[in-house]
């Protein structure tokens, strides 16, 4: 039953996305900014950020056979700087950071976590 419930969120929130960012060729991929993220609710942000965690995983498994160096793959570095992050924490910096930020709205969700969570995380020793 919570998985169902978990499907039909995660694809309410695909659609809400959509809707948010407007039609897309499919050349072009919508670039997720702070302007969506504030209008966004907790769920959509939730499932935003499971996006994000899925493709990386994704291109974890696709890496294995071909163990690339960090200098030719982020994913060992977002694994490492996100170390001891959950959903519900990086939702809440990503929040407090662009609450802080206003004149900065326009920049984009990711670039914000890289910048302000993974980043920094890569100093921390662990």
């Amino acid at each position: 039953m919570a998985k169902q419930r978990w499907r039909v969120v995660v694809l309410a929130a695909c659609a809400g996305w959509l809707l948010l960012t407007g039609t897309a060729n499919a050349d072009e991929v919508p670039m997720v900014t702070g302007e969506h993220w504030v209008k966004s609710s907790d769920e959509l942000k939730k499932a935003y950020l499971i996006g994000v965690a899925n493709v990386l995983q994704v291109e974890h498994a696709y890496e294995a056979t071909n163990q690339p160096t960090d200098a030719q793959s982020l994913v060992p570095r977002m694994a490492k700087g996100l170390k001891g992050q959950t959903l519900d924490s990086v939702r809440e910096r990503v929040n407090r950071w662009y609450a802080a930020h206003p004149d900065q709205i326009k920049r984009p969700v990711l670039e914000t976590i890289w910048f302000e969570i993974v980043v920094p995380g890569l100093s921390n020793p662990g």
